[in-house]
């Protein structure tokens, strides 16, 4: 009887454990973050190992491989995980392409990027979204739109920092232009000359709140304790814009985002200017997607948006946000349901997750 307890303490202590979820689920996001081993076969594996799943009373975890053998288990033949994996091959690969995309004053080909990895040309696309959140051809395009916002910081000439990052036309940067960059690029340049940008700062429970609105919609909510640190941030964001604040009628706009805030089952019915990278446009666009009371770990975004391996990309994407709650990564949470950062405080996020789960 005594064995048997002790088998049955042993189990729960594995199934308890987040990362057995991991191990049953064989994610290979995991692998690298901890290592497991079998007392019965003497043998330790990564998470996403294919090999006959172990009776949990039977299951150590290890944080290194080295710290498996130190405790006196040996590497599993299948899955081989004190060397490199499969993922991590070719995690590294596709580094090494995206430096190549960075450096490259014109995109190259689909096929020569495939032919510098070593691998077929489908195998690569496929590969370079699953690690990257995106397609070779939509990296290096955000690549140079990130150099473009730098040149342009630094530039007389708009046409000058449009060649400087690549561009081989002017007409091929203005297509996109706007959504990158949120206004045409003289403007930014200047930054945010001529834009004109109202804003207003409110009290909500969750404490003080900026909404700004450009001409094509609500382009930042912004939560924090000190009203006037929020007015800092916004016109860090555009330090030449036309800022605009307590105009009569705006604060229409405010009560809104704030009713979204106390009864979050109410929506809001407000366009939305977003601005980021493709990759935060797919991100933001799939928290929007969360059901109000309901959550979302960063892995499962991951997989929702087709970049089952960009988790931590994803984790950067939600840090991006500037649309607190209007984007509400405040419903992503860690694999174990734990609350990690939050833009605006983990007790914000806490508190919103409470309110929402009530209705």
């Amino acid at each position: 009887m005594g064995r048997r307890e002790d088998l049955k303490r042993l189990a729960k202590v594995t199934t308890d454990d987040p990362r057995w979820s991991s191990v049953v689920a064989r994610d290979k996001a995991a692998d690298g973050r901890f290592y497991y081993s079998v007392v019965t076969t003497g043998v330790y594996c990564r998470p996403s190992c294919t090999s006959r799943r172990a009776r949990p009373e039977n299951v150590r975890f290890h944080a290194t491989p080295a710290a498996a053998e130190k405790n006196g288990f040996r590497a599993c033949r299948r899955c081989r995980p004190n060397g490199l994996s499969l993922t991590e091959t070719n995690a590294a690969k596709i580094a090494k392409v995206c430096r190549l995309l960075e450096r490259a004053e014109e995109l190259p080909s689909l096929e020569a990027l495939a032919a510098s990895a070593g691998m077929s040309t489908f195998h690569f696309h496929r590969t370079f979204k699953a690690v990257t959140g995106l397609t070779p051809r939509d990296y290096g395009m955000a690549h140079r739109t990130k150099r473009v916002r730098k040149t342009l910081a630094n530039s007389t000439s708009v046409t000058a920092a449009i060649y400087e990052a690549g561009y081989s036309s002017n007409s091929r940067f203005y297509e996109g232009s706007d959504q990158a960059l949120g206004m045409t690029p003289t403007r930014f340049r200047d930054g945010g000359a001529g834009t004109a940008i109202h804003f207003a700062i409110g009290e909500c429970s969750l404490g003080s709140i900026l909404v700004a609105q450009s001409g094509r919609g609500v382009c930042a909510v912004l939560l924090g304790d000190d009203p006037a640190s929020l007015a800092r941030d916004l016109q860090d964001q555009f330090p030449k814009a036309e800022l605009i604040g307590a105009e009569s009628g705006y604060e229409d706009v405010v009560a809104k985002v704030i009713g979204l805030i106390e009864s979050p089952g109410v929506g809001l019915d407000l366009p939305l200017d977003i601005r980021g990278t493709a990759f935060q446009r797919r991100v933001w666009k799939a928290l929007g997607q969360i059901p109000v009371g309901s959550t979302a770990s960063y892995a499962e975004i991951a997989k929702k948006i087709g970049s089952p391996t960009a988790v931590r990309a994803v984790a950067q994407a939600c840090g991006a946000n500037k649309l607190a709650v209007a984007i509400p990564c405040h419903r992503v949470i860690r694999n174990d349901g734990g609350l990690s950062g939050y833009r605006w405080g983990v007790d914000r996020k806490r508190a919103l997750l409470e309110r929402e789960a009530q209705l």
